[in-house]
């Protein structure tokens, strides 16, 4: 830090004269400018973890996963990142995870870290809500080039393939398709379905009106502090959900993590308006037809036979 030299005196000062009396508190402080930020910093994780997803997803589906789904990925990630640049919000490139052997799609998904408090409610809203409708965007015709791939086949036991739960909109889709599914038979979805029912997971997961979730901002910025009860009350129905599908086990513990408060913007008082609250109950929609009770189809029934607790039925 340095301070500017002080101003000359208006009139030659005596050596007998006593120092002058120099209102510091009113100089302007001058900070020297931030370092920028080596290229590993700024970009090269990112593009590394973004390479190693990619792999990950291809040992996981093959290559009509990998252009699927990190479509939808990015889309969903770079509409916060621009939001955030348009507000001048500090914010990160978006941070992909890899997650091979252990992972349906092999990736866990990806996010970015915003460095910097929101202006006010409405850069909140912006920002919030532009993953989940860029993701959406992009994953509508992933969904639809996913339809050839479908096909019926019996029912079986659950050794014989992993059951989804469906989103509504996967349902329609099917239903479209098929029409009514006769008993017995179930829908089989190929690497391009794979890709757009976890792209519509993620929306659906992440418009949850939880905390630091996309939902949760989209929440407090309509709602102001009253957003806490509703972030409290979601929370619930999230650990409510485990009673039926033990899968919520994960995402409620994750949940919990990230926290079910929201920080103040630097301006909380000035109201984000009709068209952005028009826009929030076009949140709501999406949160409606891609939200998945039950992700991974199976009871705690099913669970403990599989793990040997129960005998088989």
């Amino acid at each position: 830090m340095s301070l500017p030299t002080p101003p000359p005196l208006p009139f030659p000062r005596e050596e007998s004269d006593p120092p002058p009396r120099v209102a510091w508190a009113s100089w302007p402080v001058v900070a020297p400018p931030l370092p920028r930020p080596s290229a590993w910093i700024a970009w090269g994780r990112n593009v590394l973890l973004f390479v190693l997803t990619a792999a990950s997803i291809y040992m996981s589906g093959g290559p009509l996963l990998v252009g699927g789904l990190l479509s939808i990925l990015l889309a969903h990630e770079m509409g916060h990142y621009l939001a955030c640049r348009y507000y001048r919000v500090d914010a990160t490139l978006p941070f992909f995870l890899p997650f091979p052997f252990f992972s349906l799609v092999g990736t866990l998904g990806a996010f970015i870290r915003i460095k910097s408090p929101f202006p006010h409610r409405r850069a909140l809203f912006d920002i919030g809500i532009a993953g989940p409708l860029a993701g959406f965007a992009v994953c509508l015709p992933v969904l639809a080039l996913s339809v050839p791939e479908m096909t019926l086949a019996p029912a079986g036991p659950l050794s014989s393939g992993l059951y989804l739960g469906d989103p509504l909109l996967l349902q329609w889709i099917a239903s479209w398709a098929f029409g009514a599914v006769p008993d017995g038979m179930t829908v089989v979805i190929g690497p391009v379905g794979l890709a757009a029912w976890f792209g519509l997971f993620v929306t659906g997961l992440n418009l949850i009106p939880i905390g630091q979730l996309d939902g949760g901002h989209v929440t407090y910025a309509l709602f102001g502090p009253r957003a806490g009860m509703i972030s409290r009350l979601g929370w619930w129905v999230c650990v409510g959900l485990i009673y039926f599908s033990p899968s919520w086990i994960v995402w409620a513990i994750l949940i919990r993590v990230l926290g079910r408060q929201h920080p103040r913007t630097m301006n909380d008082f000035d109201p984000v308006g009709r068209a952005r609250a028009l826009v929030g109950l076009l949140g709501l929609v999406l949160f409606v037809v891609c939200f998945v009770p039950s992700p991974i189809a199976g009871s705690w029934e099913t669970l403990l036979e599989a793990l040997g607790v129960l005998p088989p039925s």
